[in-house]
């Protein structure tokens, strides 16, 4: 897939745990576990719009976008 997420990164980067960021995004913490690890195929703009309040960044702080090779 061309989309990478860097959940991971950004939570490293804001030292903020994966239960901490469930509770205030107001989602599963298996389902963020989804995201962090992008084990998903979609994601809704309102997680998105929660996320990115939550760790006060942008969806491009957190989405990449690389061609797949032919």
């Amino acid at each position: 897939m061309a989309i990478i997420l860097r959940l991971d990164r950004m939570m490293a980067d804001r030292k903020i745990s994966l239960n901490e960021l469930s509770e205030k995004v107001g989602i599963a913490n298996v389902n963020l576990s989804k995201i962090k690890t992008g084990k998903v195929s979609a994601i809704r703009f309102s997680t998105l719009n929660a996320i990115c309040d939550a760790l006060d960044c942008q969806p491009g702080d957190i989405l990449e976008f690389q061609r797949d090779t032919p």
